[in-house]
């Protein structure tokens, strides 16, 4: 017979869980020894009989074979001995083994093993000592202890309805998470705003069912489109707290965008200083685009430089011109300029692009992105999005570190 699971460790050190402190030795009771005239035959009877499960069966080098089976529950387990007519353990065989079983239940397990072939040397009663307690022997005529307490019985009790709670409470907290990131997909851009000179797309693939990744595609009026994208401290449920508190401060206020950049864009610090802890900062690039001149204004709030890829092939790195937002309530920033002519290509995104380590765990950086945009530049917008993610997901696909986000946009050639 083969092991029950190729996964397990010898002799079933799998089942058994050290404590973190290496400097007080980890000890446990492993297995007990019973020595058995046929293993195949012992091990059917444990098995088939009693429900155990098969722990290990191992053929050894000396071509011995190991047999470990073990109750449903707890954690040693029976060792299996085949042993040769004539020696001295075999002589042990067929008697009181001095092992007991502990159930919450006895006369349930009397009448299930009893219906399965087990013989019970008497009914359950009540000893002296309390509780309750009946024996069995095994096809050897090895006898065991089968007790319970009424102690066992309401621990168990407690240990289930104990177990019931926190399986409802991960079941609400699921179920919680699940309209969290339902919630926060509505937060990401639903509409793209027409432009004639400009096509553009992003995205947003988080490495937790929510996480603080942000960006977003505005229409400021008069022809002019806000790209922005932001990354917020933290992980997790909180990093998705301050995206909404810096989506809405942002959505609230980008009215004023158009013709007070450095104003708008100090008021959102403001609100964003007020309404989160001292620790809570966030990233944030900011471009509005002129669509008629071809012109982009932006201010990059300490996060990582846009990449501006010119159609000549030349890169231009769109620079920090202000601080993180959030940590400090006196705030400014300048705002800066550049052309973006037909077949140019800019990008900006979050650090779990450029963090994302490649198969010799070392991070793929700036220049992983800027070969990409270079390799990719033919395709649209879309396309070229879709080129990056899918390759980056070579790079994830055991685990995601960080979010990731990415705005490709590209200025339209001439008709």
């Amino acid at each position: 017979m083969a092991p029950m699971d190729d996964a397990h460790l010898p002799f079933g050190l799998d089942k058994h869980h050290p404590r973190p402190d290496p400097q007080d030795p980890y000890t446990s009771l492993h297995f007990i020894m019973l020595f058995v005239r046929d293993q195949d035959r012992s091990l059917r009877f444990f098995v088939d009989q009693l429900g155990f499960r098969l722990v290990v069966d191992q053929i050894l080098p000396n071509g011995g074979r190991w047999i470990e089976v073990g109750p449903p529950d707890g954690s040693t387990s029976l060792a299996l001995a085949q042993t040769s007519p004539g020696s001295d353990a075999y002589k042990l065989i067929g008697r009181d083994t001095n092992i007991y079983f502990i159930t919450e239940n006895v006369p349930a397990k009397f009448t299930e093993w009893s219906r399965r072939g087990v013989c019970f040397l008497f009914p359950p009663h009540q000893p002296e000592w309390g509780g309750i307690y009946t024996r069995f022997e095994d096809i050897d005529g090895n006898s065991f202890g089968l007790a319970g307490f009424d102690e066992l019985t309401l621990s168990v009790e407690a240990k289930r309805r104990f177990l019931a709670q926190k399986l409802e409470s991960e079941r609400r907290a699921a179920r919680e998470l699940e309209i969290a990131k339902q919630v926060q997909s509505r937060l990401f851009p639903q509409v793209h705003p027409a432009t004639k000179t400009l096509e553009y797309a992003g995205a947003c693939v988080q490495a937790r069912q929510v996480g603080g990744d942000y960006f977003d595609f505005l229409d400021l009026g008069q022809q002019r489109l806000g790209l922005v994208i932001g990354d917020v401290s933290g992980k997790g449920i909180a990093a998705a707290l301050l995206m909404a508190n810096l989506q809405a401060n942002l959505r609230s206020q980008y009215g004023s965008a158009l013709e007070h950049p450095e104003r708008f864009l100090r008021s959102v610090n403001r609100l964003f200083y007020e309404n989160t802890v001292d620790s809570a900062y966030a990233s944030l690039f900011f471009a509005e685009y002129d669509d008629s001149a071809r012109l982009l204004r932006y201010a990059n709030c300490g996060h990582l430089a846009g990449l501006l890829l010119r159609n000549d092939g030349s890169l231009e790195r769109l620079e920090s011109t202000g601080t993180l937002l959030g940590l400090f309530e006196e705030w400014h920033c300048s705002i800066r300029e550049c052309q973006l002519f037909p077949g140019d290509t800019l990008a900006l995104y979050t650090d779990g692009v450029t963090e994302a380590c490649d198969n010799e765990d070392k991070e793929l950086g700036e220049e992983y992105l800027v070969n990409q945009l270079r390799q990719h530049r033919h395709l649209s917008s879309q396309a070229l999005l879709t080129a990056i993610l899918d390759d980056l997901k070579k790079f994830n696909a055991h685990e995601q570190y960080d979010d990731i986000t990415l705005i490709i946009a590209k200025g339209k050639k001439s008709d």
